[in-house]
């Protein structure tokens, strides 16, 4: 089969106009990028509405090494093409890719083989600008913060009680612990410091669960940034500064709006990584796609424990959104790697290991059910897949009671997804309104051992002594109503990345507890997770070149 690259070479855009006509979107509030992509005012949620669109989540089990939680969003892109191809109105709503993992292990993040967003290259790299905008944001908060601090300090701001920090979107692990202002007394107060990728920035955070312009101020100016030297807690807002930020994350709150490679229409805005943030796309193009289609399908990063706890827990909590069905993908090659297989060798047929890594099925089909939605499990099919490897799975489907479906989207498009958009739209009769995994009124301690019983198999929790002083902030602060976003290794179900399947019998240990008032969420850092990822020995930049005819070679 053609590589990514070269099936996206294949591809024909449609002008975006006829992509926004699609969805009855006025002109006026088309803004082009270009003749393929475009910013969508948000004015255009203001138009009447006949309809309220149906919400389907596509979420996944455990992600393997070998590139298993890629099929979350090929499979989503697969299966809005799917939706199209029998006459309905659909829309998709994705997350933007991050620079740096693509340039890094993962790769890029738009779907694989003709299940792609379109166009590829454009949306892995630099796309509209929306990271260079909340980088650029956070980044003068950052500034302001070191230069006040040299301007005299009438706020008494303790440099070493400051919990803001730069970002870039790079995987550069040399930029995690850094000290700054160094170069005499004209150069800045020197201070420890560090950078988080821009994925993991509480302005992402923001950006993605605000209503509108209004909400976005609202939570700026109410961002903790530290503490001054007699441990009073220090805003944005007493920086007079979150003007400037709103001023250039203007165009960056407008949802951008793509095609599928079969011209299925998509909004892909905000990126959130869901093992060290909430993983979810932006509320508003959410809403977009929602508002103007009749199926809206959008996604959760990494395994369900993961980036769909938070969806229910986090994002549907303050977007007030109920999916009417769940998709869990699952693929016999991750099965086989939770079931012992090496990761290496999972090509051959091995009956045994796919029924040893069901138990991780099994659990997220589990987990699903604890928010009271009934999932349709969705197995993407390779070529090195048996029919007696898949009969297992599907047999254990129907012991669950749960629908399957076998896709081949990224060899197919949308028409390898038939069966599954099929048994999504009968799993609709069954949905019932979703309850979320925790109360608000809980301690923070009490949600976070919640989450780790119930979506991980913990059997309890434990919290280093900074993450108890951590604890003690929240309660000075009167944040513990706060939902929590527990930051946690996706490879695996628990807070180890090497135990694989379904482990138990394990505790998670909590390292520390971050306040993203503004986000309006505790993030809650367990195991050796870090915000600021590393680049592979060889990373996928080794392979990436630009052709003298203009196309990009490389980036899949």
């Amino acid at each position: 089969m053609a590589s990514d690259v070269e099936i996206a070479q294949q591809f024909t855009p449609k002008p975006i106009h006829e992509i926004s006509d699609q969805l009855n979107i006025k002109p006026q509030h088309v803004l082009p990028y270009g003749r393929d992509m475009a910013k969508i005012s948000l004015d255009a949620l203001k138009t009447k509405s006949t309809t309220q669109g149906k919400l389907i989540l596509v979420s996944a089990t455990t992600p393997t090494p070998s590139g298993e939680g890629k099929t979350t969003t090929t499979t989503t892109i697969g299966l809005g093409q799917a939706f199209a191809l029998l006459n309905e109105s659909v829309c998709l709503a994705l997350r933007e890719p991050s620079l740096g993992p693509c340039l890094g292990m993962k790769g890029g993040a738009t779907g694989g083989g003709y299940s792609q967003i379109m166009p590829s290259d454009k949306i892995n790299l630099h796309f509209t600008g929306d990271f260079h905008a909340i980088t650029s944001a956070n980044n003068l908060l950052s500034a302001a913060i070191d230069n006040h601090i040299y301007q005299n300090n009438v706020l008494n701001i303790d440099p070493r009680q400051l919990v803001w920090r730069r970002v870039i979107d790079m995987n550069d692990r040399s930029l995690r612990n850094i000290v700054l202002g160094l170069g005499g007394k004209m150069q800045g107060v020197p201070r420890e410091g560090g950078f988080d990728i821009t994925a993991a920035s509480e302005v992402m955070a923001m950006l993605c669960l605000a209503n509108d312009y209004a909400d976005l101020k609202t939570r700026l100016d109410r961002t903790l940034i530290g503490y001054t030297y007699d441990s009073k807690a220090i805003y944005a807002k007493d920086l007079e500064i979150t003007g400037a930020m709103m001023a250039l994350l203007r165009d960056a709150m407008q949802p951008n709006l793509v095609q599928c490679f079969e011209g299925t229409p998509a909004f892909v805005h905000g990126g959130p990584f869901a093992n060290i943030a909430h993983g979810c796309n932006s509320v508003i193009a959410t809403r977009m796609a929602i508002h103007h289609s009749d199926w809206a399908i959008t996604e959760a990063g990494f395994g369900f424990d993961l980036g769909a706890e938070k969806f229910f827990d986090i994002k549907c909590r303050v977007a007030q959104l109920d999916p009417d069905a769940v998709v869990l993908v699952t693929t016999v090659r991750a099965l086989k790697m939770h079931g012992g297989k090496d990761k290496h060798n999972l090509t051959v047929e091995d009956l045994s290991a796919v029924a040893k890594g069901l138990e991780n099925l099994d659990k997220h089909i589990e987990s699903v059910e604890l928010f009271n939605k009934h999932p349709v499990v969705a197995l993407n099919r390779f070529v090195s897949d048996t029919d007696a490897e898949i009969a297992l799975i599907k047999a254990r489907c129907v012991e669950h009671g749960v629908s399957f479906a076998e896709t081949t989207h990224h060899a197919d498009g949308g028409k390898g997804a038939i069966e599954l958009a099929k048994a999504v739209m009968a799993s609709i009769a069954k949905s019932k309104p979703f309850k979320p995994l925790y109360e608000l009124d809980l301690s923070v301690v009490d949600k976070v051992r919640k989450v780790s019983r119930a979506m991980y198999g913990a059997t309890d929790v434990a919290f280093s002594k900074q993450a108890e002083k951590d604890l003690q902030h929240v309660e000075q602060l009167g944040l513990t109503h706060l939902p929590i976003c527990i930051a946690k290794a996706p490879s695996s179900l628990s807070d180890d990345p090497t135990l694989h399947g379904r482990p138990r019998d394990f505790e998670v240990t909590v390292n520390s507890i971050q306040i993203n008032a503004g986000a309006g969420f505790l993030v809650v850092l367990t195991g050796n997770i870090m915000r600021m990822p590393g680049l592979p020995k060889k990373p996928a930049a080794n392979n990436i070149n630009l052709l003298v005819n203009g196309v990009i070679e490389g980036l899949e």
